[in-house]
């Protein structure tokens, strides 16, 4: 196991119970150590944990905490390959759509980027980076100018200028944190600011967000749920929160991850985050 894969794992074990220690990672992962506590360094200090003596816990949840665009790939990889694959339905040639920044967003690129004769609007670098490459005929790619930010979104005043241009007929929108009362949230400030006004230049509004972004809140709110044409997330969402979901957005899409993800683990990769995890390299 690659030492990203390990460090994925130990974060999404920390999220899921809040703390983890170092004799059952041992154990469970089957390293040293030494090993262990090397990638609880790592992950301290990106501040995507906390050590403690014997182990880590969660960090403080912080509403404008914002881990950058590689620490984020690599959690959930299987859920947001199988949200992107649902996702690529609703894709059809000659669209006009829009992508916000994001993780699975990104991974959507990746499967969309053969489809013929579509116009994606992004103000993601890194979904203009894997759009940019396709070769599918008579593809267009506009991506918007703005301040980056450390999940690689363009944002900010000119960002908004050039979404407010446009007319799109799917918009595609990753979540930070989603909430029954705060609804789809962002720790960027700029970046809720550039999201709604990719969501107002879009017909319908389609959100993927994988069950892990349930009940996280980030400092701005981008929407509310009901606001959402279609929510894709997996199988893994809280059926409580499943039943919230339901009542509020009209079409509410379960991805299931593949028997074949299940058994390779949890660190099936989709081409394009494969790049991103080489690059990190």
């Amino acid at each position: 196991m690659l030492a990203r894969q390990r460090q994925a794992l130990i974060l999404d074990r920390v999220r899921q119970v809040g703390a983890v220690r170092v004799a059952d990672l041992v154990r469970d992962l089957e390293v040293s150590d030494m090993t262990v506590r090397r990638d609880l360094e790592v992950l301290h200090e990106q501040g995507l944990l906390e050590k403690v003596h014997g182990g880590a816990t969660a960090p403080a949840r912080f509403a404008s905490f914002e881990p950058g665009f590689v620490a984020k790939a690599a959690l959930q990889q299987n859920e947001k390959s199988a949200i992107a694959a649902e996702a690529t339905k609703l894709v059809q040639p000659g669209m006009a759509l829009g992508l916000s920044a994001g993780t699975t967003t990104y991974a959507l690129a990746g499967l969309i980027a053969d489809i013929p004769g579509i116009t994606v609007v992004t103000n993601s670098l890194q979904v203009s980076e894997v759009l940019n490459r396709s070769r599918a005929q008579n593809q267009t790619v506009i991506l918007t100018g703005g301040v980056r930010t450390p999940s690689e979104a363009l944002v900010g005043p000119f960002a908004i200028s050039q979404l407010r241009s446009v007319h799109l007929d799917l918009v595609f929108m990753g979540a930070h944190g989603l909430d029954a009362k705060a609804g789809y949230t962002c720790p960027n400030l700029m970046e809720a600011d550039t999201d709604r006004a990719l969501i107002e230049a879009g017909r319908r509004l389609v959100v993927v967000a994988d069950h892990s972004k349930w009940g996280v809140v980030g400092i701005a709110s981008i929407a509310r749920l009901d606001e959402a044409n279609v929510l894709i997330t997996d199988e893994g969402i809280d059926p409580e929160a499943l039943g919230v979901m339901r009542e509020a957005v009209a079409d509410v899409i379960v991805a299931r991850v593949p028997e074949a993800a299940r058994a390779v683990g949890p660190f099936l990769v989709s081409p394009s985050a494969r790049e991103v995890a080489a690059r990190a390299h």
